[in-house]
C-alpha cells in the first residue's frame, strides 16, 4: 500500500514527498481503511454522506460535515474548522464507509456540533500550513530548553502546529503532575502563538516518535498497532518465560505489547497440562512439578526431599496418575512411567536440506598418486630402490638444488693460491 515515492533514502529521510507518512496518496500510514466501496455507484434515490474523515499530523483522526456539498476524495487538501482560525487535513475516507467508522469511533453521525468543512485548501492555505510544520523542530528545540531552565520534570516528546500557524500543541510525558503555567507564559512570549498542553502515555510517544525493537523490525506501536491492550507479567508466566525486566520491556519502559500475540494458542495448550501445583502420591513419596515444557507436552518431577533427579513425564501420564489419586489409588513410583531422554531427543531428520544421505561434498576426498612422465630425483633422507632387491641410501643435496658434483664453478671466485 506504501507509495514509491516515500521509500526511505539517504540518513533514514524519505525519498519523495519527505512527508514521513502523510503524502497525498495516504499509502504508507498505518491508520490507512481501504475504500471497498469506491467502485460502487448508490442506489437511485440515496444521497451520499455528507461526513468525510480528515487525518492531521500523526494518528489524530477526525470527522467533519460537508455542508457545503463539496466534490471530495482521498488525498484532496481542505480547510477544517477549529477553534480558534482553521487548520488543514488530508481527507482520508468519504461515503458509506465513513459512516461505519464513526460508530465504530462511538461517534454519533447525525450530531448537529460536529465541525464542518470550510473549503478545498488553497496554495496560500498549503503554503502557510508547510511553513509551520516546518518551524516545529525548532520550536520543539527551544520549548525543551525552557522547561529546563525552569526545573520542570517532564518531557516534551513532540510539537503539532495548527494549519494557519496560530496555535501549537505540545505533547509531553511525566510521571506526575506538572505546575506548568510559567512555561506557558515563557513559550508564549518566546513563540508569540497560542499554546495548548497535551499529556500522553509513553506507548504513545514511542508510537510518535517510532524506532527499532529488540527483534531488529520497527516497533509495532509505530508501523501497524493503533490499540493498546493491557500487558501483565501473568502473559509471560504462562509463557515460561524468565521475569527479567530488562527484556520483557519495550523501548517505552512498559511491557511488551507482543507478549499478547501469542499467548492464546498457549492457553490453549495449557489446558491439557494439569495444574503444576497438584502433587503425585506414590508409594517412595510425594512429587512435585518442576519445569514443563509445552511444545513436546512433558513435564519433571521429582520426589520431596531428593530435588536432584528429576522424572520426566508426558501429560497423558501425568493426567493418568492424578486420575488414579483422585479415586484413592497410589502408584508405585514415578520411574514405571519416566520416559527415556534419549529416546525424546531423536532427531526428526538428519539436516534441514533434508538430504540424509551423504553428497559428494560430504564423501572424504580420495587423493591420486600424481602421475609423472620419468622418474624425478629423490629428495633428501630418501630412499631409492634399485633393479635388484637391495635398497641403495639416496644421496643427500646438501646444497638444496643441485647435486654438488654438478655444480659449475664461479668463474668470479679467486684461487685460494693467489
Amino acid at each position: 500500500m506504501g507509495c514509491s515515492s516515500c521509500s526511505t533514502g539517504k540518513d533514514g529521510q524519505p525519498r519523495g514527498c519527505k512527508n514521513n507518512g502523510t503524502c497525498g496518496s495516504d499509502g504508507c500510514n498505518k491508520l490507512t481503511v481501504f475504500d471497498w466501496l469506491s467502485n460502487m455507484s448508490l442506489p437511485n434515490g440515496h444521497e451520499p454522506f455528507n461526513c468525510v474523515e480528515v487525518r492531521f499530523k500523526n494518528s489524530r483522526k477526525e470527522f467533519f460535515r460537508n455542508t457545503e456539498n463539496l466534490t471530495l476524495s482521498i488525498g484532496d487538501v481542505v480547510a477544517t474548522e477549529a477553534s480558534p482560525g482553521h487548520d488543514v487535513g488530508i481527507v482520508t475516507l468519504v461515503g458509506e464507509l465513513v459512516k461505519v467508522q464513526m460508530k465504530k469511533k462511538g461517534t454519533d453521525p447525525e450530531d448537529p456540533s460536529l465541525p464542518k468543512i470550510y473549503r478545498k485548501a488553497s496554495q496560500k492555505d498549503i503554503d502557510i500550513w508547510q511553513a509551520a510544520r516546518d518551524r516545529e523542530p525548532d520550536v520543539q528545540k527551544r520549548s525543551r530548553e525552557l522547561a529546563i531552565s525552569l526545573g520542570l520534570a517532564m518531557k516534551i516528546s513532540d510539537v503539532e502546529f495548527q494549519g494557519d500557524g496560530s496555535k501549537a500543541t505540545f505533547y509531553y510525558t511525566a510521571e506526575g503532575r506538572v505546575d506548568f503555567r510559567q512555561l506557558i507564559k515563557d513559550m508564549a512570549r518566546a513563540f508569540n502563538i497560542r499554546i495548548e498542553m497535551r499529556q500522553i502515555g509513553y506507548r504513545q510517544e514511542a508510537s510518535r516518535l517510532g524506532g527499532i525493537g529488540s527483534c531488529g523490525r520497527e516497533l509495532c506501536c509505530s508501523t501497524w498497532l493503533t490499540d493498546f491492550r493491557s500487558v501483565n507479567t501473568a502473559s509471560a508466566r504462562y509463557q515460561q518465560l524468565s521475569l527479567n525486566p530488562q527484556k520483557l520491556a519495550g523501548q517505552c519502559g512498559k511491557l511488551k505489547c507482543c507478549l499478547n500475540y501469542e499467548l492464546d494458542a498457549y492457553l490453549d495448550a495449557l489446558k491439557e497440562f494439569p495444574k503444576q501445583d497438584i502433587k503425585l502420591e506414590t508409594e517412595k513419596g510425594l512429587a512435585v512439578c518442576q519445569k514443563i515444557d509445552i511444545f513436546k507436552g512433558l513435564m519433571w518431577y521429582a520426589y520431596e526431599g531428593d530435588w536432584v533427579k528429576w522424572h520426566m513425564l508426558s501429560t497423558e501420564q501425568v493426567n493418568t496418575i492424578v486420575e488414579k489419586n483422585q479415586k484413592g489409588e497410589t502408584v508405585v513410583s514415578l520411574e514405571e512411567f519416566s520416559l527415556d531422554p534419549a529416546e525424546n531427543n531423536k532427531k526428526d531428520f538428519e539436516n534441514v536440506v533434508g538430504q540424509d544421505s551423504l553428497t559428494r561434498f560430504d564423501r572424504p576426498k580420495n587423493r591420486r598418486k600424481s602421475k609423472r612422465s620419468g622418474k624425478g630425483r629423490p629428495k633428501g633422507g630418501q630412499q631409492q630402490k634399485s633393479k635388484g632387491n637391495q635398497v641403495q641410501p639416496a644421496a643427500k643435496n646438501q646444497g638444496g638444488g643441485k647435486p654438488k658434483g654438478n655444480r659449475k664453478p664461479n668463474k668470479r671466485r679467486r684461487p685460494r693460491n693467489a
